[in-house]
């Protein structure tokens, strides 16, 4: 979406850096599942959830 309307994603990191602290943050392309994992990984053991994986 960032290129779609002219966002710069350095200055949307710069901002979320500068606004979450040290709490986290994850930039992500779900059209490609980039960074999916990530915000998977977190749901399950920050937010204690079961995986379940597709057979």
């Amino acid at each position: 979406l960032a290129d779609m309307v002219g966002a710069s994603l350095e200055v949307m990191k710069t901002d979320s850096q500068r606004m979450r602290g040290d709490r986290p943050f994850v930039f992500t392309q779900l059209k490609t599942a980039e960074g999916l994992n990530v915000v998977m990984d977190f749901l399950v053991h920050e937010g204690m959830l079961s995986s379940r994986h597709k057979d």
